[in-house]
């Protein structure tokens, strides 16, 4: 729908402005031009120095001279009176004059320092030789130069415990580490093989010296396994095929409900692989997987967080996100899952 105003602009569709501009001259171009800056005068596509009219066409009434003006100026501002304070200066002083507090000067009377009988004979049988070294060793700073005439004074400070320029030892911090872990790890590995009702807690942490082939022994024994509810694996070395060898036992174990392999040096492609198993998986309610060599990246994180929703068994989940975005789709899935058990308690109470 056309505005009323439009349509008396029709009829000038068909002019031609580049034929009516090569007519005009160059009065009538200047005309065209002061209007246009009437109309817009801060047309943002000129430059700042174009947007004004140029003022400056009237001629200079007479020369400048620089010294003359200045000299002008000094004068008026010396012809110039100063104006008046409203309360003037008469230089009296007033308040307290400031008197600065100084401490008394404590007297400190020395008192004669006795030693026992055997020490002060020792002391005063020394030789000069004696002394200087004893006075090396202990770092007495009153001992400055070697000459004959400092002994005495040697002898004193020695007398007086004069030692504060003795370099103290630092007091030795007991260091409290984990006692080492004792798990016979063949025994161990045997029994599980057997599925010995007795093994239900596995914990190899903190031992460095397990070959790989035997933890994915570990791995290919507890696929067959019925009674190991808990294994931990942290600070063993694990790497990304451990990962996959442990991937690939909770596919088909039924019994494994905690599973911890913190602080070792497996990377995204083996926890990949334990995500991928962990979607299978409805007995595990308790991973650990945090304190990795390297970073996992978003990538892998967004896979955790996936499988955290698509998982309603896993109550407990160690690691630290370091995005925003998994770790909250993380947080809410975990609360998720223990809201179902606590409302299957609930009503398992009720029954």
């Amino acid at each position: 729908m056309a505005l009323p105003f439009r349509k008396d602009f029709d009829k000038y569709k068909h002019i031609d402005e580049d034929e009516i501009l090569g007519k005009l001259t160059a009065e009538e171009l200047k005309q065209l031009e002061q209007a246009l800056e009437d109309l817009d005068p801060e047309n943002a596509l000129l430059p700042a120095g174009f947007r004004q009219k140029d003022q400056t066409t009237k001629e200079g009434s007479a020369s400048f001279d620089r010294e003359r003006l200045l000299a002008y100026l000094e004068k008026e501002a010396l012809e110039q009176k100063d104006r008046e304070d409203v309360v003037p200066f008469t230089g009296e002083k007033k308040g307290k004059v400031f008197v600065p507090k100084y401490k008394p000067i404590q007297s400190h009377r020395e008192e004669p320092v006795f030693l026992d009988p055997e020490l002060e004979e020792a002391l005063a049988s020394a030789t000069d030789t004696e002394l200087s070294d004893l006075a090396d060793v202990l770092g007495v700073h009153s001992f400055v130069s070697k000459s004959p005439g400092n002994i005495e004074g040697i002898r004193t400070a020695l007398r007086k415990g004069d030692l504060k320029s003795v370099v103290k030892a630092e007091k030795v911090k007991p260091v409290y580490e984990d006692p080492p872990n004792t798990t016979n790890v063949e025994e161990t590995l045997q029994l599980i093989k057997a599925n010995d009702p007795s093994v239900q807690e596995v914990n190899l942490n903190n031992i460095k010296n397990i070959p790989i082939p035997t933890l994915i022994e570990f791995a290919k024994a507890l696929e067959t396994n019925t009674h190991v509810t808990k294994l931990s694996l942290a600070a063993t070395r694990s790497n990304d095929p451990v990962a996959i060898a442990f991937a690939e036992m909770l596919k088909v174990n039924k019994c494994l409900k905690s599973f911890n392999v913190e602080t070792n040096f497996i990377t995204g492609a083996g926890i990949l692989a334990l995500v991928e198993a962990l979607k299978k998986n409805q007995t595990l309610t308790e991973i650990k997987i945090a304190n990795q060599r390297q970073q996992l990246g978003t990538a892998v994180e967004m896979e955790i967080a996936q499988m955290l929703e698509e998982n309603s068994v896993i109550l407990k989940f160690g690691y630290q996100f370091s995005q925003q975005g998994p770790r909250t789709r993380a947080a809410a899935s975990i609360t998720k899952n223990n809201d179902l058990v606590r409302k299957r308690r609930v009503e398992r109470d009720h029954q």
